[in-house]
C-alpha cells in the first residue's frame, strides 16, 4: 500500500512536468531549411546566361560588356546571382548554330545573341528559352520578330539601325566635290543589305552615287578595297560584322590613297575611319540588359516586348585619320562633335 500511495504522489509531481516539457519542445525555432516558401533568402538559384557572339570586335564587345555590367546592376552580378556562358561563333554561322544547340542542352534562362547571325542562329535552334538580341539592324528582315512592336515569339532585344542619310552627309561635309562613294559588306548577312539598300535610297537623295562591292570571306576586304581606286571619292562603312572585323584593311587603302572613310560606327572610327554619326554600342547592351532583368524577374515575355531602339546619337571624328588621309576637318563639323579622337 506504501509503493503505492508513493508511486501515486510520484505521478502526480511528473506528468504536469512532461507535459510543459513537450509544450515546450513543439515551440521551438523551426530548422533553417524549414523556413516560408514566400523568403527571399531560400531563393539562391544560380541563373545561367549564354552569349552568343558572331564574331569579336569592338563595336560587339562594348554591346556585351554593357550587357553583363548592366545586368549587375539589376541585381544580377557576374559569378554570383548569374554565371555567364561566353561564346564566339569567329563568324562561322554553322558554329553560331553548334553554339546555340549547346546552351539549349544546357537549359539556360536567357540567351543574348550579338549581331543577326547569331540572333539567327539562337532563333532556329530554340522557342522555348527567352533570346535578347542586340546590334541587329533590321530583325524583321531577318526574320527574328514578327514586327517591331508586337514580337509575337520568344526572341526581342535591340535595334543598331544607322542613320545611314545623316552618314552620308557627313561624306560630303568632308568632301564637298564627292560624288561616288564605295560600300563593302558581306552579302551573307541580312543587316548589311538592308544598310546598303538604305545608302542607295539615300544617295539619290543626296546626289550621290553608291558602287558596291560585295565580299563573302574578311580576306576578300582588301582587294575589294583596292578594287574601288580611282573609282570612289570616299568609302562608307556600313556596321557590317565581317568588314568592320577586319576594318583595319580598308584604312591602310584610304591612307596610301588619300580616299576618306565614313563609318556606321564609332568604335570604327577609333580605329581609323574619319567620322560616324550614330550609336553607342555599349549603352545599346546597356539597354538590352534592362530589358533582360524584366525577364528573369517574370515582369515581361519576349513575345510582347517591343524591339527597343536608341534614340541618343552622337558625332565622333577622328583628327589624326583625317590627316593620314588628307582631309581636313571642317570647324562647323569639330564644333557639333561629340567627342574628337585625337589618336
Amino acid at each position: 500500500m506504501r509503493k503505492q500511495k508513493y508511486w501515486h504522489v510520484v505521478q502526480k509531481i511528473l506528468c504536469p512536468l512532461l507535459l510543459l516539457s513537450v509544450a515546450a519542445c513543439g515551440q521551438q525555432s523551426a530548422p533553417a531549411d524549414s523556413q516560408p516558401a514566400n523568403d527571399p533568402a531560400q531563393d539562391t538559384k544560380q541563373l545561367k546566361v549564354g552569349i552568343v557572339q558572331i564574331v569579336e570586335h569592338p563595336a560587339l564587345d562594348a554591346a556585351r560588356e554593357g550587357f553583363i555590367a548592366k545586368l549587375g546592376q539589376n541585381g544580377y552580378e557576374k559569378d554570383k546571382q548569374v554565371v555567364y556562358d561566353i561564346k564566339s561563333a569567329q563568324g562561322n554561322m554553322d558554329q553560331a548554330v553548334q553554339i546555340a544547340q549547346k546552351f539549349q542542352a544546357d537549359n539556360v534562362d536567357l540567351i543574348l545573341a550579338i549581331a543577326t547571325p547569331a540572333a539567327q542562329a539562337a532563333a532556329q535552334v530554340t522557342k522555348d528559352i527567352p533570346i535578347l538580341f542586340t546590334a541587329v539592324t533590321d530583325p524583321v528582315a531577318a526574320s527574328l520578330v514578327q514586327t517591331m512592336e508586337n514580337p509575337g515569339g520568344n526572341v526581342t532585344g535591340t535595334t543598331d539601325m544607322n542613320p545611314v542619310e545623316e552618314q552620308l552627309k557627313l561624306v560630303q561635309e568632308l568632301k564637298a566635290d564627292a560624288k561616288t562613294v564605295g560600300i563593302i559588306y558581306n552579302s551573307g548577312e541580312v543587316n548589311s543589305k538592308v544598310q546598303v539598300d538604305a545608302a542607295k535610297a539615300a544617295a539619290e537623295k543626296l546626289g550621290l552615287t553608291i558602287r558596291e562591292a560585295a565580299i563573302t570571306s574578311p580576306t576578300e576586304v582588301k582587294q575589294a578595297a583596292e578594287s574601288m581606286v580611282g573609282k570612289v571619292d570616299a568609302f562608307y562603312i556600313p556596321t557590317d560584322n565581317m568588314v568592320v572585323s577586319s576594318i583595319s584593311a580598308v584604312i591602310g587603302v584610304a591612307e596610301s590613297q588619300k580616299i576618306p572613310v565614313v563609318a556606321g560606327e564609332e568604335n570604327s572610327v577609333k580605329s581609323g575611319a574619319i567620322a560616324t554619326y550614330g550609336i553607342d554600342y555599349s549603352k545599346l547592351g546597356e539597354q538590352t540588359a534592362d530589358m533582360a532583368a524584366k525577364i528573369l524577374k517574370g515582369e515581361a515575355q519576349p513575345a510582347s516586348m517591343p524591339v527597343e531602339k536608341q534614340a541618343e546619337m552622337k558625332l565622333v571624328l577622328n583628327k589624326k585619320a583625317a590627316e593620314k588621309m588628307g582631309v581636313p576637318l571642317p570647324q562647323s563639323l569639330l564644333d557639333r562633335a561629340a567627342e574628337v579622337v585625337e589618336q
